[in-house]
């Protein structure tokens, strides 16, 4: 079913820029994905089949990624939620809606649900970006994850510079930022692996990611303006099992403990903004449950949608 995320479906005009949307299944809610940050909504190819064997589900482009036109502005999580409320209207997809968002569409999710709270009946949140996640993480480091992203950033602005020449083919520019579509094939299958490769070899798609990556400050002041308790809405929160920052084959510093108890507890926060929450360690995956786990995140959505009540 990988194959279904390889190609456009939906191309829709919203605010000069055309969107990406992929929809399949049928019933009275429908679910709808926001993918981490840098990605596009193939992310989700291992879950969104099996959640529209039960309900609605869709999977978005944001500007600049996957198939998505480049947008005149950067991809804050105030202007993905208008350009994905904008989307989904022009689409016919109607509410309610259940949100599931990893990392920085785990935020995303959240300020639509404040800002539409009509419309939105559950939400999962997959290792979701909280607004203070960055500061909490990087005091229980000693300031080396704050160092990272920093250098994540810079490397970021490297692609962006590469892809605008154009990419030497075997050049170490583009192994380090596209990869081969083999190797993505082995991860995503042969179809989408090649669809993955091309999109990152785009000057378009660095420069959404540059720009989406360097405003995530901006996301998460947005994310806290809004911030207030969601009442009674069901929320599944979904916490990484194994580290991003471990070595393997190590013996755990004590650092890196730090971190992922600084991760669990910011994460479990999310439950006292709601009086239907549940948190659950996904043992064996890391940042990225949905590809590493992905029947976790699909059994989270269906416990969602059980809760759910129109």
């Amino acid at each position: 079913m990988a194959d279904d995320f390889a190609v456009p479906h939906r191309m829709i005009a919203v605010d000069g820029h055309k969107m990406n949307l992929y929809c399949s299944g049928k019933g009275p809610v429908t679910v709808v994905f926001d993918s981490p940050s840098g990605d596009a909504g193939w992310s989700w190819s291992k879950v969104q089949p099996d959640v529209a064997r039960h309900a609605r589900a869709c999977v978005f482009d944001r500007p600049g990624m996957g198939f998505s036109e480049l947008s005149k502005r950067p991809n804050t999580s105030e202007n993905v939620v208008e350009d994905l409320h904008k989307l989904l209207a022009a689409a016919g997809e109607k509410a309610p809606y259940i949100l599931v968002g990893n990392s920085l569409g785990g935020a995303n999710v959240q300020v639509y649900a404040y800002r539409y709270p009509q419309e939105v009946k559950g939400l999962v949140l997959v290792e979701a970006e909280h607004e203070d996640e960055t500061e909490r993480a990087d005091k229980a480091s000693g300031g080396k994850i704050k160092a990272f992203y920093k250098m994540v950033s810079d490397q970021n602005k490297n692609c962006l510079a590469a892809a605008q020449k154009g990419f030497k083919p075997g050049s170490d520019e583009q192994a380090m930022c596209v990869g081969s579509a083999e190797d993505l094939g082995k991860i995503f299958g042969p179809k989408l692996g090649v669809a993955v490769a091309v999109s990152r070899g785009k000057a378009s798609y660095w420069r959404a990611n540059v720009d989406e990556y360097d405003a995530v400050d901006t996301s998460d002041a947005q994310l806290r303006k809004l911030r207030r308790p969601f009442g009674d809405l069901p929320i599944v929160v979904l916490t990484r099992g194994v580290s991003p920052y471990r070595i393997p084959d190590q013996p755990q510093s004590a650092t890196n403990k730090a971190i992922e108890d600084a991760n669990f507890a910011v994460q479990k926060e999310y439950l006292k903004l709601t009086t239907r929450g549940t948190q659950r360690v996904v043992e064996g995956a890391g940042h990225v449950i949905q590809a590493e786990k992905p029947q976790a995140v699909t059994d989270a959505v269906l416990e969602v949608l059980q809760q759910v009540k129109l």
